[in-house]
């Protein structure tokens, strides 16, 4: 089918440009933020007042309490995960790949093939100069095979109002039958009223289309900072971090199709037939009308029956001619869509932190992220404003609020016995003083939080296992969720280990795994919808000490 010009950019059109928000695949962390910055962390996430190079991003001001010298670590991580909603509206039962059903699954399959992040200090006397590369936001590509049940459920309703039009049809051809006596009397007669012929149906019993969408985004992080040893067992960080943002949004919907009684039709060739069934039904409601207002006027009684399809037409004429308007509208639908949106920005924000040490047995650390105010610009097919307001966030040339909330880490490390170090930390995620396209943020209960614990434990004087946990809580609720853009709460773990061949190099490896739960959706039309997902990371890292 043929792409729609920018000036048919429709409702359908615009449907689906909100779809696009659902693909950013963010992995552990906030609603935003990614905070698994390193393989240290997938083997053990509690890492925010542990002391090691892996601390230039979760606890900078530790960096300063490690050995002097140059430090570099190369991180790579490979994420793969899954998005899952399950949908319930009762025109995919109409939908001829659907089987009859009226809940249909939509997954989208994400794919990180290359996570990088490089951490790198230069540690002198009492300072600790500190660069990180990472991906604080996004981190990779999904795709929906086939689309999503938002801009489904579109077409279904497209074919609902043909069903429903057909139906009006066939009540109006019933009231000619009934009222063919009437006609014929002499009060039709001298009303001068003729029986109207039937108002033609196509026997529209549901729909076909191809849905597909896929979206890539990445927050490129680049963070800069000097720590300072003001006491022996005190140090502080202060730094900038600078985000680059890049997306690009694909969709498309073609091939869209009409079940009639003869079969599948073309949605552009059926359509043209519509008006013309939509003015013959009116015309005929219409003819109805008179004749019952000639049957009153001429002192006829009317029976409960006549008194009841008064009303009833009365009533139908003007939901016809309302939905002769919104028929009209359809052919921005006929030829399918395309669409592309690219999108970028660049944000900067101070990060404060502060470390701790008490003895040989304790150490404390709290870091601070300011708010990170994020603008993304579009370049995009989308030209002119969008019936649905909401849609004019994908305007070419327009600035999308999608801040980077505040973040607050408070992390404490306890070394029981020389060769384990147990390990507890919390997060606060300040999402409701970020701002974000249309103030969604406000939709939320409570900012998030995650609570984190694990252990590391030097089994041997060059080998090092660990593992641990944390669990994940958002203020989700239902007017904030939707297929476009959701989030589960979860908890996850990770586990792994490093090897160290030499003094100068360490070598590590790791797992990560979140499980989600599912949030239920109950909207008061009886629509539902259930939302999980699933995410997987391995992780290899290097450490170097020049």
């Amino acid at each position: 089918m043929k792409t729609l010009t920018h000036a048919k950019a429709s409702t359908l059109f615009n449907v689906l440009f909100l779809s696009l928000v659902a693909v950013a695949p963010a992995q552990a962390g906030g609603i935003l933020t990614n905070t698994n910055q390193s393989v240290d962390f997938l083997r053990n996430p509690a890492r925010d007042a542990a002391i090691g190079l892996d601390g230039v991003y979760s606890n900078p001001a530790g960096v300063a309490f490690m050995p002097e010298g140059f430090h570099l670590a190369f991180n790579w991580q490979y994420a793969h995960q899954t998005r899952t909603i399950t949908s319930v509206n009762p025109a995919f039962a109409l939908g001829r790949k659907n089987g009859n059903q009226n809940s249909k699954e939509f997954q989208g399959v994400a794919d990180a093939p290359f996570l990088p992040s490089v951490q790198a200090a230069w540690n002198k006397g009492n300072w600790s100069v500190q660069f990180n590369l990472s991906v604080p936001g996004g981190g990779g590509k999904c795709e929906y095979a086939d689309g999503l049940g938002s801009f489904e459920s579109v077409v279904g309703g497209i074919a609902q109002k043909f069903m429903a039009l057909d139906q009006t049809a066939l009540m109006l051809n019933g009231l000619t039958a009934q009222f063919a006596p009437i006609y014929a009397s002499p009060i039709g007669s001298m009303a001068g009223l003729q029986k109207p012929a039937d108002v033609p149906t196509h026997g529209v019993a549901g729909y076909d289309m191809n849905g597909y969408m896929q979206g890539r985004q990445y927050y490129f992080g680049f963070q800069l900072g000097t720590a300072y040893k003001v006491l022996d067992n005190l140090s502080v960080y202060g730094g900038l971090r600078l985000l680059y943002g890049t997306a690009t949004y694909r969709a498309k919907i073609s091939n869209i199709m009409v079940r009639t009684g003869v079969g599948y039709v073309d949605f552009e060739d059926f359509l043209p037939s519509v008006p013309v069934q939509a003015q013959q039904a009116i015309a005929t409601a219409e003819s109805h009308l008179a004749l019952i207002n000639a049957y009153e006027q001429a002192g006829q009684p009317m029976t409960a029956e006549l008194t009841a399809a008064k009303g009833g037409l009365q009533q139908g004429v003007e939901q016809l001619k309302a939905s002769s308007e919104e028929m009209a509208k359809l052919a921005k639908y006929t030829q399918g869509v395309n669409l592309l949106c690219n999108q970028s920005s660049i944000g900067v924000a101070p990060v404060v932190g502060v470390d701790y040490r008490l003895n040989d047995q304790f150490n404390f650390a709290v870091k601070y992220e300011f708010k990170t105010q994020i603008r993304m610009k579009n370049e995009s097919t989308v030209n002119e404003a969008s019936e649905i307001a909401a849609v004019n966030k994908y305007r070419d040339g327009e600035k999308v609020n999608e801040d980077q909330p505040a973040l607050l880490t408070v992390g404490a490390q306890w070394t029981p016995v020389k060769p384990v170090r147990l390990n507890v930390g919390a997060h606060m995620y300040f999402d409701k003083d970020a701002n974000w396209y249309n103030n969604s943020q406000s939709l939320l209960k409570h900012n998030s939080y995650e609570v984190l614990a694990g252990a590391e434990w030097d089994v041997a004087d060059r080998f090092t296992v660990s593992a641990g946990g944390q669990l994940t809580r958002y203020g989700l609720t239902d007017e904030y969720m939707n297929d476009m853009s959701f989030v589960v709460n979860s908890y996850s773990f990770g586990f792994g280990g490093s090897y160290r061949p030499s003094d100068k190099v360490k070598v590590s490896a790791a797992y990560f795994q979140t499980n989600y739960g599912h949030y239920d959706r109950v909207q008061p039309s009886g629509l539902s919808d259930s939302f999980t997902r699933t995410n997987r990371v391995l992780g290899l890292g290097v450490e170097l000490t020049l």
